[in-house]
Order: C-alpha cells, then structure tokens, then sequence
C-alpha cells in the first residue's frame, strides 16, 4: 500500500503545480494530505496509523519536520543561507538604479563594430550581471528591452537576439554568486553525511572490517566551495556562447552584422565606459575576492555586496545633483584608511602593548565612522530617490521569503517521499541499471533535464536533489566530490529557464519583445544555447578538475589548509613522492650519504643513534616508494580481469541485499498482524527462494579470486602504511638534532639561573625549594633536549621536599646536573658551528619528499601538485 501513497504523493504534487497552485504550498499540501491520507486508511482498516508507512509513521514524518524547520532556521551549521537574502538584495538594487542597463548600452557601443560584436557584448554583460545580481528575471528583462530594439534595428535575426539574450540572462545561475549554488551547497551538506555513512556500512559489510579508511571518505562541500567549482565552468559557458556568436556572424554575417559606433572613441568615451565597467568589476572583484583568497565568508562576502550595490546607487540615483560621487568617495576614503591600518598596525584591542597600538586603534576607529557616514548617506539617497530603497527592500523579503518557504516545504515532500519508500525505491532502481555509476548518473541529470521542462529550479534543487545525491555520492565507483556533483547539477538546471514549454526566461522576454517577435522564434533562438549547454556539461563531466581544481588548491593553500599527514592527502602525497624519487632521487640519496659521513662522535650517544637510524630509514623511503609504484601496476593489471567479476558478484549481492530487506518488512508486517498474516509470510517465501536463487549465481571460485585480489590490495595498505611510519622516523631525528643544537644560546642564557640555585639549595627549606626548582626546571624545559637537566633537577627538589629530606643527595643531583649543562653547553656549541650548515643542507634536500609528511602546511609547489591530484576522481570500487 506504501506503493500507492507514494503514487499519491506525486499525482497531488504535479496535479497542483500544474494547474498553476504556488510552489509555496504545493509541496506541504501534497505532503500534508498524503500522510493524512495514509494514517487515516491505516487507523479505518487495521487500526494501526503506522501501517501504509514503509518505515515510521506520522509522528516520525512530523518529527522530521520539525526538525528541518529547526535546520533551515537555527542551525548554526546551515548559515549559508544567510546569504540569499544579501545577494538578492545586491542584485535587485543593481536593477533598481540602472547600473546593469548603463553597463549594457556601454558595452554594446564598445564591442559593437566587431562581427557579432552586439551580440558578444550582451554574453559580457550578461556574465558581468551574473556575478553582480544573479537574478534572472531581472537581467532578461532589463537586456530585452535595451538589447533587443537595438539588435533588431541593426538587422540581428530575430532568433539570434532571443536566444542570446534569454542564454545571458541565465547565467547568473551558474556565475557566482548565484542563489542556487548557495541553496545546492545547503542540500548537499547533509546529502554527504547520508552518503558518508552508507560508504561506510557498505564497506563493513563488504569487508569485515570496522572501519573504513579516511581516504575513502565522501568529501563534502560548502557554498565557497561551490562558488570557487562553478567559476571555471561559467566562463566556459560564455566562452562557448562568444565563440558560437562569432561563428555565426562569420559565416552568415547577415544574420550578426557589425554595428559602428556613431560617436567618437574619445577621452569621454572612455571615461564613460571606465564608469560604467569598473564599479561592477570592483563589487564582483571584491565580493568574489574576497571568498577565494578567504578574507571573508560567504555571509560576509554577501554584505559587502548589499554595501557595495547601496553605495553604487547612491551616485547613480543621483545623477545630475551637486555632489553626486561625494558619499560614494568617503566611502573609499574611510576604507582606504582601514586597509592602510590593518595593514601597519596591530588592532586586536586586547594586545595593546604601545602607543602606537593606540594609535592603530584610533585611526581604524575613524576609518570605520568615516565609511559608515559613506554607507549611511548613499542608503539615504536610495531611499529619497524613486523610493528605490523600499523597494528593494520589499521585493528582497518577498523573494527570499518563497525561497525558505520552498525550502520548508521542500523538505516535508522529502520527507513524505522516505516515509512511503520511495527513496530507496529510487535507490533500487538506480543500483539495478547496468552500466554503474555513469549509467545511473546520466539517467539523473536527464531527470533533471526533463524537470527543467516543467520545474523552477529552486524546485529541482530541494525536491531531487536530497533524494539522488546521497546514493550518487556513495557510489564508490567514481568517488566523484560533493562539488562537482553540484556544480554539474546547477549547469543542468540553467536548462530549465530555457526549454520549453515552461522555460521562465522565455517567459520574461515574450513579456518585453516587439510584437514583431513570434514566440516559436524566441523558442528556436534557444535550441542552439540549450546545446551549447550539454556540451558543457559534457566537457565539465569529463574533466572534473575544472570544477574540483580551485577549491582544492584554496584549500590547501590558505592558511587554515590540513596538515600533509592529513590521511586524506597521502595517496596523492605519495604520488609526488614517487614523482620526485624519479626525478631527482640520485640528489637525495647524495645528501643522505654526505649526512651518513658527519662526524657525530662528540653527540649524546642517543641523539647520535636516533640520527643514524634516521638515515637508514631515510635509505628504506626509495625501496619503499618502489614497491608502492610497483603494487599500483600489478593491481591495474590484475583489475582488468578482476573488476568484471566483481561487479557481477556485487550487483548479485546488492539484490539480495534489497531483497533481503522486503522479507524483514513482510515478517514485520505479519508479526504485527498487518494484513493476511498468511499471504505476507508465502510473498516472503517467495523472495527468500528468489534471494537463494541469486546468490546461487555468485561463480564458485569468487572467494578465490575475491582472496588474490585481496592480498595485492592489503600489500599495498601494508607498503604504504610501512612507507609512512618510515618517513616519520627518518625525518624527525633531523629536526630534533636541528632544534637541540639551535637551542644552545637559549641554554647558556639558564647558566646564571642553574648557579644561583646550586648555590642557595643547600639552606633551602621544602617550601622554597619547590617554588625555586620548578622555576628553573620550567626554563630548561622550555630549551629542545633539556629535560634531562630538569629531570635532575626535579630529583633534587624531591630530596629536599621529601617527608625525610636528603640534601646530601639532592647536592649529588645538583652537581650531576651541572656536569651535564656544562657537557651539553659544550657540544651544542661545537655542533653549532661544525655540524648545523650540513644538518641544515639534509634537511632542506628531504624536506618536501621524505620529511613531507611532517611539515606544519604543504609548501606551494606540492599543495598545487596534491590539488591538482585530488581534483581527478579516482575509482576506489574494488576495495569494496
């Protein structure tokens, strides 16, 4: 019965979306009525509300939905969608003051004499726009009633113009910032730890063992990470429709032809066109800027855009008025003075150390009012002109209200959809398609395709994308990233503003064209920009690092990037490793014989060791690497004729798997007393026998070659993880020799305070002996290899604290450690000028190989490397 509620479910969905009932309330109502519905028929018939659920009930589908009215609202984990108010803000202001449609006229004068230059110069703005506003209607609208007359009036063919302005209009879905990109990086947050976690019971299951490995992990995103994923492949995008432009004014110039400019290209045009072009680039510089370098959050990179629109409009509502820049420039000024402070001044009010902290501290404190006074006249000038700022005010609350909205009730339909099985109905049939990963992948995005036929794609986004992406991204297969998913989702959904019969952006032109422009033209204009799309798509598809590249390499060189012992960089860690040894290893095998041949005879016989075997292991690292290299090869090899039959096995057990699961709910069903006890106990007989006859099918000698396969893949985590303990120990004896012997004018400075205690120890009394001793022990233990010292010292004290005090040994272990000082003063000197440069020269010849591992950050060469590396989505299927 689940079967027909779920049946239900989508009927009343499409039934009101498609007789024109808000989205807002479609989506709960369906929800709403559905598990009405259900508990109803479950309390009439068999007296139990839970019955015609596949797992809960109502209590647990309004659980859930408290729960996600709780996430979209107060979880601090969710404040990403903090920012959709701000940049829906930023965008309709840029519309309100007529920024977008100066930068429209300026651009089209500019490029227009090339060969489909108008053209050209709608894509620019349009992408210019798209990381300005990011809102659709907007651009559409805006760049068909000041693009279209004048494409038209210059002989453009009418399909050409609709199809490269409705295309440009879309490209703040995609171009960063964009409200989808946010929303999808919200969804796929928790679609990861649904993925995560299933990744990990299907390796348990699979192998036994409890835990999986870290690098197996699903890696998740965020909507920075989102906005650094999708810039490559929006400027992809404009490129295809640049090129595709002059394509056509090429060979069919009739159809693009050149507009001269009427004016001169003078000192005031090109003033005009610095006006109208560098204000937008600035905001976009300092919003996007500011989240790829991580200066700020995506929230905060979303208020300075809603700053930065206000004050634009401030000078642009203003035109023709005295004093039209004068708010805009304060506003430069008092920010000039905070960077100038910022960077020349310690302005953490807690560490004031010095008048001149002070005086950092006051001028921020200008700084801050003088650009406060900047922001705060512009937002009065907003509000007093055409009432721009309530306005936008208004239609900010409105929109973002549909959007959390949608979102709520987004989430009740997910929810209402697992409560009747459809998720896993979903799962099912996507884990049943032949073909793996890609197979079911495709059949996704052209779900989605299709969707964007009917949908808006905030719809799309939080409707399917919470249902497909958790089984996509658990997928072991292709091990594809949580960002790229996304941003190749959000590429598929741009579609939906363009294919007919619902695509709103068609919508918005109709609405705004000349009579004189037929709808199937506007239709046929966008059939070559909806290709140009897939092809995208495809390209994104087939090489993921140009998604996968920029959040990586931000990540890994910002200054919060992991550790290179994080395990989730080892494999491509070693990767480089090997790539070196090759490269140069006969270099460092020579440093590593010329430190073998250091004269160390004058070294604590445990320093001196530790360094020896140090060396030896440094010496192990290149067999090592080899064998690693060596076991990626075998096991490629062995793939070939491997992964067939592993897939086979593992599609059989995946079945029974799913058909083991229908028995345990029928057996549940009929032990509850859910309908005819007898039928639900033959229906599992059946698929007991059906379960049997699959299992039947695994070949005989699969544990066989489950079990050779299995030993190459344990040799392998064995020489890696051999490979790993080896290089610690191999570089640390390097940096604790380096750090002791550097360490010895921070020893010698402890001279006077080790004598003066030697000499008043002997009238000391326990209380003061204790508070004495642990000062000095507390210096050398802050001095690299002196707790040794402090370890005498320490034994001293206890003499002399002891319930029987023994200053006669406690004097013994004052002298030992004296001795000791002056010994180890000794050597660290000598070693300092004799043996540092050359521990130094080692240090710095294995120090991004053999000692990587140990290194606080990855240094830049090897973080681009490891970026660049783990941008390529790697199959790790047959270690499941």
């Amino acid at each position: 019965m689940e079967l027909f509620f779920l049946a239900l479910l989508v009927f009343i969905m499409a039934a009101a979306l498609g007789s024109g009932y808000p989205v807002a309330f479609s989506l709960p109502g369906a929800a709403i009525i559905t598990i009405a519905l259900a508990a109803g028929a479950g309390w009439l018939f068999v007296d139990n509300t839970d019955a015609y659920f596949a797992s809960g009930g109502p209590s647990q589908w309004l659980s859930a939905g408290v729960t996600n009215l709780r996430g979209v609202y107060w979880e601090p984990e969710r404040d990403t969608l903090i920012a959709i108010p701000l940049f829906i803000f930023m965008g309709i202001m840029l519309q309100r003051s007529k920024i977008a449609e100066d930068l429209l006229v300026t651009m089209a004068q500019l490029f227009g004499p090339v060969p489909g230059g108008l053209g050209i110069s709608v894509v620019v703005v349009g992408a210019l726009l798209a990381a300005t506003t990011g809102i659709v209607g907007a651009t559409v609208v805006a760049m068909g009633l000041i693009s279209l007359p004048a494409m038209m009036r210059n002989g453009y063919a009418n399909q050409l113009s609709t199809g490269i302005i409705t295309a440009s209009g879309t490209l703040g879905q995609i171009i960063p910032p964009s409200i989808v990109l946010i929303i999808l990086a919200d969804q796929l947050a928790s679609a990861t730890d649904q993925a995560g976690q299933a990744r990990q019971d299907l390796y348990k299951e699979v192998t036994g063992e409890l835990t999986m490995p870290s690098e197996f992990g699903v890696v998740s995103t965020s909507a920075g990470d989102m906005f650094l994923g999708a810039l490559a492949p929006g400027l992809l995008l404009v490129g295809l429709y640049i090129l595709f432009i002059f394509a056509v004014a090429l060979i069919r110039p009739r159809y693009a032809p050149a507009v001269p400019y009427e004016g001169k290209y003078d000192w005031a045009f090109g003033g005009q066109v610095l006006l109208a072009m560098v204000p937008p680039l600035a905001l976009i510089i300092m919003v996007l800027g500011s989240i790829i370098g991580g200066i700020a959050t995506v929230n905060q990179a979303g208020a300075i855009g809603a700053v930065g629109a206000m004050i634009m409009a401030g000078y642009r509502l203003h035109e023709g008025e005295k004093r039209r820049y004068t708010p805009a420039v304060i506003s430069l000024i008092g920010l000039g003075m905070i960077a100038f402070v910022l960077s020349n001044y310690n302005t953490n009010i807690q560490n004031i150390a010095s008048a001149e902290d002070q005086q950092g501290i006051l001028l921020a404190t200008i700084g801050v009012i003088i650009t406060g006074i900047g922001i705060v006249w512009s937002g009065i000038r907003a509000y007093r002109n055409d009432n721009a700022l309530t306005g936008v005010m208004i239609e900010t609350a409105k929109t973002t209200s549909l959007v959390f909205i949608i979102l709520l009730g987004a989430a009740m339909l997910t929810a209402a959809f697992r409560a009747f099985g459809g998720e896993e109905l979903v799962k099912h049939f996507l884990e049943g398609l032949p073909g793996g990963f890609w197979t079911k992948f495709a059949i996704v995005m052209l779900v989605i395709f299709v969707l964007g036929f009917f949908l808006d794609f905030i719809e799309i986004a939080v409707v399917v994308v919470p249902i497909v992406a958790p089984i996509l991204l658990a997928d072991p297969e292709a091990n594809v990233t949580a960002v790229w998913l996304g941003v190749m989702i959000g590429l598929n959904i741009q579609t939906s503003f363009l294919t007919p019969p619902f695509g709103f952006a068609l919508f918005y032109l109709r609405g705004v064209a000349s009579k004189a422009v037929k709808t199937t033209q506007i239709y046929a204009g966008v059939l070559p920009f909806i290709t140009l799309q897939i092809v995208a798509l495809v390209i994104v598809g087939y090489y993921p690092p140009l998604v996968n590249y920029a959040p990586m390499r931000s990540s890994l060189t910002a200054e919060t990037a992991p550790p290179p012992i994080n395990p989730a960089l080892q494999y491509c860690v070693e990767n480089y490793v090997a790539q070196e040894f090759a490269a140069n290893g006969d270099r460092i095998r020579s440093a590593i014989d010329r430190a073998a041949g250091l004269d160390l005879s004058y070294l604590p016989r445990d320093l001196s060791e530790d360094f020896q075997d140090g060396l030896e292991n440094a010496r192990e690292a290149f067999p090592l690497i080899e064998e690693i290299e060596s076991l990626k090869v075998q096991q490629a090899e062995a793939a070939v004729d491997y992964r067939p039959v592993h897939d086979v096995v593992r599609g059989l057990q995946r079945d029974a798997r799913r058909i083991a699961g229908e028995i345990e709910d029928l057996r549940t069903q009929a032990s509850r007393g859910f309908g005819d006890t007898e039928a639900l106990n033959a229906r599992a007989d059946e698929l007991e026998a059906e379960r049997e006859a699959l299992l039947a099918q695994i070949p005989e000698d699969w544990q066989e070659t489950q079990q050779e396969f299995g030993q190459l893949t344990a040799a392998d985590r064995r020489a890696r993880g051999t490979y790993r303990r080896t290089v610690d120990q191999a570089y640390a004896p390097v940096t604790d020799l380096i750090a002791v012997i550097n360490s010895s004018d921070a020893l010698a400075a402890i001279e006077p305070e080790l004598d003066r205690l030697a000499a008043d120890a002997p009238g000391m009394d326990g209380e003061t002996a204790d508070e004495r001793f642990k000062e000095v022990e507390r210096l050398f233990g802050d001095v690299a290899g002196g707790n040794d010292i402090r370890g005498l010292l320490s034994d001293a004290r206890r003499e002399i604290d002891a319930r029987t005090p023994n200053p006669e040994r406690a004097q013994e272990f004052i002298d030992e450690a004296q001795e000791m000082f002056a010994s180890e003063l000794e050597w660290r000197s000598r070693a300092q000028e004799e043996l540092l440069p050359e521990l130094q020269a080692y240090d710095a010849a294995i120090r991004d190989t053999i000692g990587l591992r140990q290194q606080p950050r990855l240094p830049r060469e090897q973080a681009l490397f490891i970026a660049s590396c783990n941008s390529k989505h790697r199959d790790i299927s047959l270690n499941f």
